[in-house]
């Protein structure tokens, strides 16, 4: 049994639901078909459509302003299209209940704007039942969808199925209870021969409070399903061939990388390899999982399979991963020279702001750090400065080149940084298992460095 996770452009309007429906259709015959295959599935995981958590975010925004006309109008606009969209579903018996769905979830999301326009104040919990709206709603629609195409699809609500703590905005999930209520409310429709159909990036504490995994939490979504109901495989289905070996928005012409280990696209994700949610290799790696990166828009292409280990390639490096938009933090006090506890104690302030750290660098008297969510760091700059002098520097970029060949051959890393040239380098950092190397620059260097670094390693050896 597979996991099938369709991202946002994947589900835009009703010809991209047309496509998945046509992918789950042809999944669903070549497992069939299949000598031993498993006659269950696939499970389908969606995103909202395509910019609607933007948008849900932007009419909480505006409710904060107390801008209640412009939040209506907003939900207005947002409920207009998804009525146009839910045309996908083409059996008007199975259509009316998701019209009437989606017309009470609208009706509903307008009074709760209106009460928060007059308080001026959206709490963390209210935050997370706006963004959740989009794919609670473009859930139902492509199982009601499904149904009408005679797919028997089966809609399964993530606020019941995906059970977290109460960190709303980017809630964890609670693995064993979430297995639990997959068996109580997934498991059913697929023993009965059904394709369950969950919005991801959602879920609920156990007392039912509705709760969001964070950004990009739809990938991470279908890797929590698929190892709790123990997948076969995850597919995450997206609007590009697979992973690429560079940011096709700063280089051109990267190549799709074939094959990655679970360690390799992790690093690469992380460190802002768009196609992939950092987190959505964990639960996979757990289970030993495979996951394998598809393009929905062109269905032929190859994509990308990620597994435990991976083949031998004559490629050095795998790929480059980059990420604007990083806060460089320096710690400076001569007390921490010698000093037993001084980074227990410096660690301990990020940590009780809840923000994580990306590259960290020391020397005898300072240490310097990155952060991409800034949204704490004046909490976290008076939480150091009680022991520490503190100054930030923002705008930067990390970039992150990921290959074996770096643990394998140990001028290759002199070579990586050569290859920026006069690039001035802010952090450079070797994980201890030279499988990366990672260094922090300007964001306004961050195009000729990339470039640089693809055309050296990256480009195809053209042969005669």
């Amino acid at each position: 049994m597979k996991v099938m996770k369709f991202g946002g452009t994947s589900v835009a309007d009703r010809a991209a639901i047309e496509r998945l429906i046509a992918l789950v259709r042809a999944e669903r015959q070549a497992e069939a078909q299949r000598e031993g295959g498993d006659a269950r599935g696939p499970v389908v995981v969606v995103s909202a459509l395509s910019g609607v958590t933007d948008r849900l975010l932007g009419v909480a925004a505006l409710a904060r302003e107390g801008d209640v006309e412009g939040a209506r109008t907003s939900l207005q606009d947002l409920r207009q299209r998804h009525l146009t969209v839910s045309e996908v579903i083409t059996d008007e018996a199975l259509r009316q209940p998701v019209v009437d769905a989606l017309n009470l979830e609208f009706d509903e999301l307008e009074r709760v704007v209106s009460a928060l326009a007059v308080l001026q104040e959206v709490s963390p919990r209210w935050l997370d039942a706006l963004a959740a709206t989009g794919e609670v709603l473009s859930s139902q629609i492509v199982a009601a969808a499904l149904s009408a195409h005679k797919l028997q699809g089966a809609w399964v609500d993530a606020r019941k199925a995906v059970v977290t703590d109460g960190e709303h905005t980017a809630a964890a999930p609670l693995f064993q209870e979430t297995t639990a209520a997959l068996m109580t409310h997934a498991d059913p429709p697929l023993a009965a021969g059904r394709i369950p159909v969950l919005g991801g990036f959602v879920g609920a504490t156990a007392g039912g409070v509705t709760t969001t995994l964070g950004r990009g939490g739809s990938d991470f979504s279908a890797a929590i399903v698929g190892a709790c109901l123990g997948a076969d495989e995850i597919q995450i289905w997206t609007d590009v061939d697979g992973m690429l070996t560079a940011d096709p928005r700063i280089v051109k012409a990267p190549q799709v990388v074939p094959h990655l280990s679970f360690a390799e696209a992790s690093e690469l994700a992380y460190f802002g390899a768009k196609v992939l949610h950092p987190a959505t290799i964990q639960p996979a790696v757990a289970r030993n999982i495979p996951v394998r990166i598809l393009n929905s828009q062109r269905a032929q292409a190859r994509g990308t399979l990620i597994t435990a280990e991976r083949p031998k390639s004559d490629r050095p490096l795998t790929a480059v991963a980059s990420k604007k938009g990083v806060t460089v933090v320096d710690i400076t006090s001569t007390r921490m020279l010698m000093a037993h506890g001084f980074l227990r104690r410096l660690f301990e302030v990020f940590e009780r702001h809840k923000t994580p750290v990306d590259v960290v660098t020391t020397s005898e008297v300072s240490v310097s750090v990155t952060i991409d969510d800034a949204r704490r760091l004046p909490a976290i700059i008076e939480g150091l400065s009680g022991f520490a002098g503190v100054e930030q520097q923002d705008q930067m970029a990390i970039i992150c080149v990921v290959g074996d060949g770096l643990h394998d051959d140990p001028t290759l890393a002199s070579q990586v940084l050569a290859s920026v040239g006069d690039v001035p380098l802010r952090m450079v950092s070797q994980a201890a298992s030279r499988r990366n190397i990672t260094f922090v620059i300007s964001e306004a260097e961050l195009p000729t460095a990339l470039c640089r670094l693809h055309d050296r390693f990256f480009m195809p050896v053209i042969t005669s």
